[in-house]
């Protein structure tokens, strides 16, 4: 590993707006309210325009070899110590391109989206401290680097969530963003714990040569599996995966910007990023795998089921996330690690678009976001249209976009690898389709159809301007060509021998799964897989735009369909459940503490004492009451008790 101060210089950049954000313009200003548009976002953009700059500068360096910055000695706990270390390697810098690169895109649409927010700077310190974090997650070279950066993320993510907290509906779903991360953090911290009682440092220099050797045998394979799904856990919070998953789709409630930032194309990745990180550890625990390939399909098919019956165009795109983040842990859960990196790549392109084109359809319908408030809007937006119509055709499969290729690799992962299993193909198959179908019903819903207007919008509806569209164009770009990355080898023989970029990128860090032309758990083969897939996302795609230009719901198509769409629409009533099961009875408990337990126990002893004293403080004032006879009497009186207790002991 070659030693540079590129990390240490691409960590700090978001640092440095930050302070200038949160510090240094307000202090200068006397207040965070006298900030303007220009001023905060300059002092945030700008520097993380410079860290995606030094990063395509690491990105060309490690190539060669992996880079390293250990700036100084962070704990030292007896036998225990971590090192402030930081280290770019080929896995790394791909996640470091996306965070500046997407993150850059994000706070100049931000600045137009959010130009006529008071607190605008207080927003963009909130950014900056967010890719601070987000940096350091992906760049620490220690399991506690990463657990840190892991929580600020969190920490940020419940201020982004919150931004507007005089608003008691978007302050709850801050609160419910931390307290649920929070339950998966205690899993990842369990693991941490395995680890280092198994190896004895949690360097993940020294835990990848430790899981070589393992290999060959000599380890705990109950410790091993016990340690994977600890973490596992821990990823499904963060991850929003089942059963934690409830945080995300109310993370909403935030500025939409952050929706596309945090809970698109970063923050919810972090889990996958971490099992691919010890792919080594996991590869040795086949049990944990299935766990996670199973958990990833049915939060796949459980969130898609849920986004077909939504009517806020946010909402729908939120578990929209859900779905597709459980197709990245489809994809680890069969050993297919560098295909769930090419599919948080290709998602952070194309639902990051979706998410910005959203506000930008928001933005120009004076913040609505109730799609059956919509209809029409392709004539009066056709930038937003376009841009969004390219997203939506990635994330629904369709040849040749950038989610084609990497899903299409997922599902046939999931039956030509050894670690595949055919019941997660079949379900990764029924939830690509369901994608499709919800994906052009949004489309159908925003742009199609008949307008559905209300007058006072309708007189406010206008494209978005230059500073939000760029984003827009860029990421469309992105979404559109960002696949070829990650060419099939059948279909890159005859592209020219085009190679799958990616998986040569990944190979040192990542080991490729080679992909046998006949699946392993059916009798399948690439082309098969491939041809029908992109038929399938072709015919549900248009289906979708087909049946919702003039209907909202799928109770307008099928009347009987009206039970199931009422359980759709309030996500399996999962929420009531948690309340009725969690929520009611601890805050029943947290009652019966405050008021029996603290207020008569603690605070009754407490006040007993005081209490106590205070009454007998109120008799002995009786005799300091300041008359000098009676302060004779006292002493008499005194003196005759000492002299009888003297004569009674002498007697005795």
């Amino acid at each position: 590993m070659t030693q540079s101060n590129l990390p240490l210089i691409i960590l700090l950049l978001p640092l440095v707006g930050f302070l200038l954000n949160g510090v240094v313009i307000p202090w200068a200003q006397k207040g965070f309210g006298k900030t303007t548009v220009a001023q905060a976002a300059s002092a945030s953009t700008i520097p993380l325009f410079l860290a995606f700059i030094v990063g395509l500068i690491a990105f060309g360096q490690v190539a060669h070899a992996p880079i390293g910055a250990t700036a100084f000695s962070w704990l030292q706990i007896g036998s225990f110590s971590v090192d402030f270390a930081l280290k770019i390697d080929r896995l790394s810098a791909v996640l470091v391109l996306i965070i500046t690169g997407v993150g850059t895109l994000i706070h100049l649409f931000s600045a137009s989206y959010l130009a006529e927010e008071p607190g605008i700077g207080r927003y963009y310190s909130y950014l900056s401290l967010f890719c601070f974090s987000m940096l350091l997650l992906v760049l620490g070279n220690e399991l506690p680097l990463l657990f840190f950066g892991w929580e600020g993320v969190g920490l940020c993510s419940y201020l982004l969530i919150g931004f507007w907290y005089t608003e008691t509906e978007k302050a709850n779903a801050g609160k419910k963003a931390f307290v649920t991360n929070r339950v998966g953090d205690l899993g990842f911290l369990i693991g941490a714990f395995l680890l280092y009682k198994m190896i004895g440092s949690l360097n993940f220099d020294v835990m990848t040569t430790k899981f070589a050797m393992w290999k060959t045998g000599g380890y705990d394979q109950f410790l091993v599996t016990a340690t994977c799904l600890a973490l596992f856990v821990g990823a499904t919070g963060k991850s929003a995966q089942i059963p934690l998953f409830v945080w995300l789709p109310d993370a909403m409630s935030g500025p939409t910007p952050v929706s596309a930032l945090i809970h698109a194309a970063t923050m919810v990745t972090a889990g996958v990023y971490m099992i691919a990180r010890l792919n080594g550890l996991f590869d040795l625990a086949p049990d944990a795998l299935t766990v996670v390939a199973y958990i990833g399909a049915a939060t796949a098919l459980f969130a898609g089921t849920i986004a077909i019956a939504q009517k806020d165009i946010k909402k729908v795109l939120a578990y929209s996330t859900v779905s597709q983040l459980g197709f990245m842990f489809m994809a680890c859960g069969v050993g297919a690690y560098q295909t769930a990196v090419f599919h948080l790549m290709t998602h952070a392109f194309f639902k990051a678009l979706l998410f910005l084109g959203s506000g930008s359809v928001i933005h120009a319908c004076h913040h609505e976001q109730d799609m059956t408030k919509m209809g029409g809007l392709k004539k009066y937006l056709p930038h937003t249209h376009f841009t969004m119509l390219i997203g939506s055709l990635a994330i629904s499969g369709i040849p040749f976009f950038s989610g084609f290729f990497s899903k299409d690799e997922i599902l046939y992962s999931a039956i030509a690898l050894p670690g595949g299993h055919a019941g997660v193909f079949y379900i990764g198959v029924a939830t690509a389709a369901l994608t499709a179908i919800y994906t052009g019903r949004m489309m159908a819903m925003t742009f199609y159809g008949e307008e559905r207007l209300d007058h006072h919008t309708k007189e406010h509806l206008h494209e978005s301007p230059g500073l939000m569209l760029f984003p827009l164009y860029v990421l469309a770009g992105l979404a559109a060509l960002g696949g070829l990355l990650g060419v099939p080898h059948l279909m890159g023989d005859y592209l020219g021998h085009m190679p799958h970029m990616l998986s040569h990128w990944l190979d040192p860090v990542v080991p490729a799964r080679a992909l046998p032309l006949m699946a392993i758990k059916l009798p399948l083969h690439e082309a098969v897989v491939m041809i029908g897939s992109s038929v399938l996302a072709i015919f549900c795609f248009a289906l979708g735009i087909l049946l919702f230009r003039r209907h909202q719901t799928v109770t307008d198509l099928v009347h009987a369909f009206a039970p199931l769409e009422k359980v759709l629409a309030h996500k399996y009533y999962i929420d009531e459940l948690y309340a009725a099961v969690i929520l009611n009875p601890l805050q029943k408990l947290a009652k019966l503490c405050a008021e029996v337990i603290d207020r008569l126990g603690v605070d009754g002893a407490v006040n007993g004492f005081g209490n106590g004293a205070r009454r007998l403080g109120d008799r002995l004032r009786l005799i300091q009451d300041g008359d000098v006879q009676t302060a004779a009497l006292w002493m008499v009186t005194g003196l005759a008790i000492a002299v009888a207790g003297i004569l009674l002991l002498a007697r005795i």
